[in-house]
């Protein structure tokens, strides 16, 4: 992955132009905003913005007769399955996203011809079990008797977190260390997730359901590993 940053002609920092750092530095003490206002002002607006403001979604009322009775059921004893149902399509989307990331970084990689051999094996790899967690947790939704096609509260949220990591990888100025860098962000949080995910679902009375999530979660272990593995050795080699 020797795509390293490059000392070039970066203007962007103060110590290009101090003196017109300091004319600009000057303006902004002459010129105010046009609309009036401080950081107080600013998170007063945040604070009553987030107390109007509805939900993100719903989670979906069960549209079969045995997602009806599983949720009345889980209901009866007390539980809220409708926090499992919110976090297992937060995984849902999570998963599939992560298939388009290393599908993205892959084309990257093929593109880039980069020399370590490993690199795009252990991508593909990973993909692929991104995949089978994919399909996992759909069957999961399924076995609870809801609609894995429903777009959850959680899971709308995790569409919109990889939204900034697809833009690293799609961007066909980034490097692979920066590639890797982003896929390293998103594997940090996906191991943690399904440490928390199988938690939940035996909580919520569901153990076979638990059970089968834990070869998922040795799988993103490995994954963590992996990537890490990667960016380490790529930039341990750049930097001697």
């Amino acid at each position: 992955m020797a795509t390293a940053a490059k000392v070039g002609a970066n203007m962007t920092g103060v110590q290009m132009s101090p003196k017109d750092t300091k004319s600009l530095l000057e303006a902004v003490e002459q010129i105010r905003p046009d609309v009036a206002g401080n950081d107080k002002g600013a998170m007063l607006e945040r604070v009553k913005r987030t107390e109007e403001a509805d939900r993100i979604g719903s989670v979906p009322v069960p549209g079969s007769a045995k997602g009806m009775l599983k949720t009345t059921f889980d209901m009866a004893l007390g539980k809220s399955p409708e926090i499992l149902i919110d976090k297992l399509g937060e995984r849902l989307a999570f998963e599939r996203s992560g298939v388009r990331l290393y599908d993205a970084m892959i084309a990257k990689a093929k593109a880039l011809g980069t020399a370590d051999s490993d690199l795009i094996p252990v991508l593909q790899h990973i993909r692929d079990e991104e995949f089978e967690h994919m399909n996992m947790v759909r069957e999961a939704i399924e076995t609870l008797g809801a609609d894995p096609t429903a777009v959850t509260p959680c899971a709308d949220v995790a569409g919109v977190k990889a939204m900034g990591v697809l833009q690293v990888l799609t961007d066909p100025r980034t490097n692979l260390a920066q590639g890797m860098g982003a896929l390293l962000t998103i594997e940090l949080e996906d191991n943690a997730a399904w440490e928390l995910l199988i938690e939940l679902a035996e909580a919520g009375g569901h153990p076979k359901i638990a059970k089968s999530f834990h070869k998922a979660k040795d799988q993103e272990d490995d994954h963590l590993v992996k990537i890490k593995t990667l960016v380490r050795r790529d930039l341990i080699v750049q930097i001697k």
